[in-house]
């Protein structure tokens, strides 16, 4: 067992160690070119396994699961970081546009935190779909409410974009003005479908 006495010989020898230049090793590749092909074979074989896997169990959980079958609303593509949105009928549009209103008004507690990136985002899923279902459910309205349906229809697409670009702003007082025109808006709008 060494003991040092003097601490300047061990200060000393630490900087000596630390100014010398010293070259790299340099790193090779052990993996040799049948080595290389095996990997890549083997890397095509997992992913192809994986995906018929995945495949399989997500078609199996669509035709076996309940709320699956109940809920035809989209399903989030993770391979190709799209939503896939089938054509709803008009009942399944106007039960969407339902339940779009019912979370506007739960996003009011977001606004008065000024949680403004959650309120963009969700903003903007809900117009990504929202003009689809007024169209898919204008055929469920009578003629005689047909004029103010599509009235109240635009006036929802404009505040709601109005809403979108003050939250993007971020201007707090023209946000809750808009916001609470987007609500009436959307209550008109549930209104005239039931």
């Amino acid at each position: 067992m060494t003991t040092f006495t003097n601490p300047t010989t061990l200060l000393h020898s630490q900087t000596q160690n630390h100014h010398q230049n010293r070259p790299l090793p340099a790193i090779r590749s052990s993996i040799s070119g049948d080595e290389k092909n095996l990997t890549t074979h083997r890397r095509k074989v997992l992913t192809t396994l994986l995906t018929t896997t995945t495949s399989l169990a997500l078609g199996l959980h669509a035709t076996t699961s309940p709320v699956a079958l109940a809920q035809n609303w989209g399903t989030r593509s993770f391979l190709k970081e799209k939503f896939f949105e089938p054509g709803l009928s008009p009942e399944d549009a106007v039960a969407r546009i339902r339940q779009t209103a019912e979370g506007l008004h739960s996003i009011r507690d977001m606004l008065e935190t000024m949680s403004w990136r959650y309120v963009l985002f969700y903003i903007r899923l809900k117009q990504s779909y929202l003009s689809q279902d007024m169209q898919n459910a204008l055929s469920l309205v009578p003629e005689s409410r047909k004029q103010s349906y599509i009235n109240a229809a635009n006036d929802l697409v404009e505040n709601m974009v109005e809403f979108d670009y003050y939250v993007r702003t971020p201007k707090v007082y023209e946000s809750y003005l808009y916001y609470e025109k987007t609500l009436k808006a959307i209550d008109e709008l549930v209104g005239l479908l039931a």
